[in-house]
């Protein structure tokens, strides 16, 4: 039920988002999602792909500075109160979310979020047990 997401370090100058998308098109990796945050000094890039493990390296020897990440993606409907429908019950259950960013497939449908939690086997009962559609990793990296 958990994924694994890459992040990917990168100087906050132009042309390193750049690089970095390039060696994964040079490698033919699929980005399924993302999200980039920067601080002053470096951006975070986040990224569910295809192949995880494939990704690592090859960025990897590109000279990036790699790290893989337990998130947990939770499918919601894309409609007023979806993400607040999943927030409300962590929150009674007191599961922390570090940080998290969402896709629609296919607007009007459903919503995927990627949650990062400080302990995922314990969101991943909760949700669960509240009814809540936990993605699996292999299912998501080949939507």
């Amino acid at each position: 039920m958990k994924v694994e997401q890459i992040s990917v370090f990168l100087e906050n100058k132009p042309g390193s988002l750049e690089h970095a998308t390039r060696v994964l098109k040079e490698n033919k990796i699929n980005i399924r999602t993302l999200s980039l945050a920067e601080t002053v000094d470096f951006g975070i890039l986040r990224l569910i792909v295809n192949d995880v493990e494939k990704t690592n390296k090859v960025l990897k020897d590109a000279g990036f500075r790699v790290s893989k990440t337990v998130v947990v993606a939770v499918e919601v409907p894309d409609q007023p109160g979806g993400l607040h429908s999943i927030m409300e019950v962590l929150t009674l259950e007191a599961i922390n979310v570090e940080y998290l960013y969402a896709f629609v497939e296919k607007s009007g449908q459903n919503a995927v979020i990627i949650f990062r939690f400080d302990d995922p086997e314990k969101a991943i009962d909760v949700l669960l047990k509240h009814k809540f559609t936990v993605v699996p990793g292999a299912q998501l990296y080949e939507f």
